[in-house]
């Protein structure tokens, strides 16, 4: 009897221990490419990191021609709480906004 509480406190143990993070799987992809008009991309995988992105080209065929990228991920951080980060990247530079980002 005090082996098998033993061992089931051993397991107890290892399952509480850190995810190994390097065996993570793609579970969704979805990849809808446009050509040089932009694209949208979805990318989940199995320990609960996301991300979705959205792209499109403003102004095609003159010289203030840009990239507009819109997207967010998330992940679940150590303390077990999902953290979500939305942003823009356009002629502006990568401009991110989440609640647990220090705000100037």
């Amino acid at each position: 009897m005090k082996f098998l509480i033993a061992f089931l406190a051993v397991v107890a143990v290892a399952l509480a221990g850190p995810i190994d993070e390097r065996g993570a799987q793609i579970v969704k992809y979805t990849n809808d490419h446009q050509g040089i008009s932009g694209y949208n991309v979805e990318v989940e995988t199995s320990n609960g990191i996301r991300t979705i992105e959205q792209a499109e080209l403003r102004n095609l065929g003159n010289d203030n021609a840009a990239i507009v990228v819109r997207g967010s991920y998330s992940y679940t951080g150590d303390d077990g709480q999902v953290y979500t980060v939305n942003y823009i990247a356009d002629e502006n530079g990568f401009q991110p906004e989440a609640a647990h980002l220090p705000r100037a």
